[in-house]
This record gives structure tokens, C-alpha cells and sequence, in this order.
């Protein structure tokens, strides 16, 4: 019985603290656009970076890639 005085505050406590924990994430606006925040996370970074400030990224001119040059080619 004896330890009821003691482990009842304490879950009181730590109630308040995860109700406080909510309310600041809810307030802090953590949960508004949960949709690209997932996607983000797939994307490339400078694919992500270019969408963000509306730059479209360079296509390939063709759809072969680029040819690899060997080291000896530009010693020649």
C-alpha cells in the first residue's frame, strides 16, 4: 500500500508530460504536411533542392549514357 503513494504521482507526472510533449509537437506544427515529409526521404537531396526552388533538373540529350574516357585517352 505504501508504495500506491508513491508510483500514483509519479504516473501523474509522467501523464502531464506526455500531454505537455503533444500539445508542443501539435503547436510546433509537426504534424501538418506528413505526406512529403515520407517522400522526402526516397527522393535525392539535389533532385528534392531543385524541386524546392523550381528548377528543373538537365535532361540527357540522348539515352545512352556518357561515354567514360581513360586516362591514357587525354595523354595522347
Amino acid at each position: 500500500m505504501q508504495s500506491m503513494y508513491f508510483l500514483i504521482p509519479i504516473s501523474l507526472v509522467l501523464f502531464v508530460l506526455g500531454i505537455f510533449a503533444i500539445y508542443y509537437a501539435i503547436k510546433s506544427r509537426q504534424f501538418d504536411d506528413l505526406d512529403n515529409e515520407s517522400q522526402r526521404v526516397i527522393l535525392d537531396d539535389r533532385q528534392f533542392r531543385r524541386e524546392q526552388l523550381g528548377q528543373n533538373p538537365a535532361k540527357p540529350s540522348s539515352s545512352h549514357p556518357p561515354k567514360r574516357q581513360d586516362p591514357t585517352d587525354e595523354q595522347k
